[in-house]
């Protein structure tokens, strides 16, 4: 009995310290990633590349108009609120032209 209650905390300390360096790492590598936020103004030239970077003041409603793209919520999984569009997020932009594009 002792020797497999001295297994089982083994084995669940070196799980804790696998799962603290996973974590450490994790964090370590997002916070290296980029050092300057993008700006929406950086992308005037192309406003509707296939990766789109939100301006000041912009909503997806007024993205969806620019851009020609109707599905952009469905297309970005990662914006859980409609609403809540920040300067800075990155979204991928699918324009109708590109998708009849695609279907062909």
């Amino acid at each position: 009995m002792r020797i497999s209650l001295a297994v089982a905390d083994a084995a669940s300390f070196y799980c804790a310290m696998i799962l603290l360096g996973m974590i450490l790492l994790g964090s370590t590598r997002e916070n290296s990633i980029a050092e300057e936020p993008v700006k929406g103004s950086q992308f005037c030239d192309r406003p509707c590349d296939e990766i789109y970077v939100v301006g000041e003041g912009e909503t997806l409603n007024t993205i969806s108009d620019k851009c020609d793209d109707p599905f952009i919520v469905e297309q970005n999984p990662h914006i859980h609120d409609p609403d809540d569009v920040y300067p800075g997020l990155v979204i991928k932009i699918t324009s109708s032209r590109s998708r009849k594009m695609m279907m062909r």
